[in-house]
């Protein structure tokens, strides 16, 4: 089958976040499944798009709120209402829908488009459902708004948030309602999104690239505990916050823990022994340059594409329950602790052994083994139910 996949950003070289991750990897496995995929969306500055060939670009775009400035935000604000969409829905109207037409005609015969996440689908619903379609739910973004709402200090953001639970809500109906199938990358997900019937969705089992990663090998820690993130991003704000406020205190002095990626304007508050890093040249190699590998969510849906990388990588680590949502198989050296105290109990114990020359690590080719084999029978069950 020709499919084409409609996504606000395309699937680039060097994806870093977890959704550019999700989006290069699914892409990926269908083409494996022996389906032609053209990639249809934005591409944000500075990247390249991974399968130039096969993609239709609609432009360039910034859609990361911390990357802009305030006249920026003020003018997406501002379509959101004038279109009565959310936010991150208003940011797609950079173009029109007889922009979108003329691109999906250029493409030529289709059998079928891949609805990626909310956002583009959502601003061109109208335009899309007269294709047949499968949707593809990165998590249910109408609970993750009404979280951020949840924990909002502000007023004027808190209602912001609500306006967009309500909203896209609404467009995650209308999605699902019209797509032959939906894919989750979490099982509570379907649920959520009223479509819990193996007839109507499929989970789909992540991993971080189709290529196996290599054998682990022996490492020289810097750091005790290290994790990297978008930390500007609500739901990971979230967790990292949580981490300094409860677990960080309850760890020794000399305990080394190192914070890495973009946190934003507003620098928390942390213990001496905690570094901020901003970004790096290479996370693997920071994440490697790490005895323990905390994972700390909180709250969200979706899957963590940090805790599938690091079960990847191999690397010993203490997880949340919510940081395993979507996994079925945990690996041995992972610890799970939703308690500050037994968190941080979990974190000396494995970083004493780890000091004490233990071997923590394993390989973790099995694990990606396990997730892709997952993965490519998912996308098959669910593109014959769907096409």
């Amino acid at each position: 089958m020709h499919l084409v996949f409609i996504s606000s950003l395309v699937p680039v070289t060097n994806p870093t976040s977890g959704y550019d991750i999700a989006n290069r990897v699914i892409v990926d496995a269908i083409r494996l499944l022996g389906h032609k995929v053209s990639v249809f969306g934005f591409l944000q500055p500075g990247q390249k798009p991974a399968h130039p060939g096969g993609t239709r670009l609609l432009g360039q775009l910034e859609v990361t709120n911390a990357r802009v400035g305030k006249l920026q935000k003020a003018l997406w604000l501002k379509d959101a209402f004038v279109h009565g969409e959310p936010v991150s829905v208003a940011k797609m109207h950079a173009v029109t829908a007889s922009d979108i037409r003329a691109a999906l005609a250029e493409l030529g015969p289709v059998h079928g488009l891949i609805l990626n996440s909310v956002q583009l689908p959502g601003a061109f619903k109208d335009v899309f459902a007269a294709y047949p379609s499968v949707f593809i739910a990165h998590n249910v973004e109408a609970d993750s708004a009404a979280d951020n709402a949840a924990n909002a200090a502000n007023p004027a953001t808190r209602f912001l948030f609500r306006r967009d639970s309500r909203l896209l809500a609404e467009l995650e109906s209308g999605l699902c309602a019209m797509s032959g199938h939906v894919f989750t990358l979490a099982e509570p997900d379907r649920a959520a999104l009223g479509v819990a019937g193996d007839d109507r969705s499929t989970v789909l089992p992540l991993v971080t690239s189709v290529t196996p990663p290599h054998s682990s090998s022996p490492r020289t820690p810097v750091y005790d505990a290290g994790m990297i993130g978008t930390w500007s991003w609500a739901a990971n704000r979230s967790g990292l916050d949580w981490f300094l406020e409860e677990i960080a205190p309850r760890l020794p002095g000399d305990f080394r823990i190192a914070i890495a990626g973009g946190i934003g304007s507003d620098l928390p508050g942390a213990p001496d022994n905690v570094a901020f890093l901003g970004r790096v040249p290479d996370a693997r190699a920071f994440v490697q340059s790490c005895r323990v590998v905390p994972l700390i969510s909180r709250t969200g849906t979706g899957v963590q594409l940090k805790t599938i990388e690091t079960f990847e990588m191999g690397l010993p680590s203490v997880a949340t329950a919510s940081a395993l949502r979507g996994i079925s198989a945990q690996p041995e050296n992972c610890a799970v602790a939703d308690d500050p105290e037994a968190f941080a109990r979990s974190l000396i114990e494995m970083v004493g052994r780890s000091r004490a020359g233990e071997p923590l690590d394993r390989d973790g080719r099995a694990f990606h083994a396990l997730q892709l084999d997952g993965l490519k029978t998912a996308l098959a069950h669910g593109l014959e139910r769907g096409f």
